[in-house]
């Protein structure tokens, strides 16, 4: 990938993911990446917020509204175009990455060794 769209990170990956049916403050997006991953990604809440501050300057997610739960500010973040865009560029590379290995695991068991 050139230097303008590097490939996400994996929390970012699931962040993005995370926002796709709408917009979602960070606990749940916390939740939804761990529901996604089967609960092999945690994203610690430290990693969320950098991550969505670095997302939000990048222009691949949006601030949205913010409603007070328990006393407490709740910001709800929403994936915007470029986000949508990169998350799908993301996707098409990583498969095609895992295409590449399976096609070639297959071929490994048919070649002599």
């Amino acid at each position: 990938m050139t230097r303008q769209n590097p490939p996400l990170t994996e929390p970012q990956y699931f962040i993005l993911a995370a926002l796709m049916d709408g917009p979602l403050h960070g606990y749940g997006i916390i939740k939804a990446a761990e529901q996604a991953t089967d609960g092999r990604l945690r994203i610690a809440v430290g990693t969320l917020y950098g991550a969505l501050e670095r997302m939000e300057r990048a222009g691949l997610v949006a601030a949205g509204h913010e409603e007070i739960v328990d006393g407490r500010a709740r910001r709800y973040y929403r994936l915007t175009e470029d986000g949508t865009e990169a998350l799908a560029r993301e996707a098409l590379r990583m498969q095609q990455a895992a295409a590449f290995v399976i096609g070639r695991s297959r071929d490994a068991g048919a070649a002599p060794a």
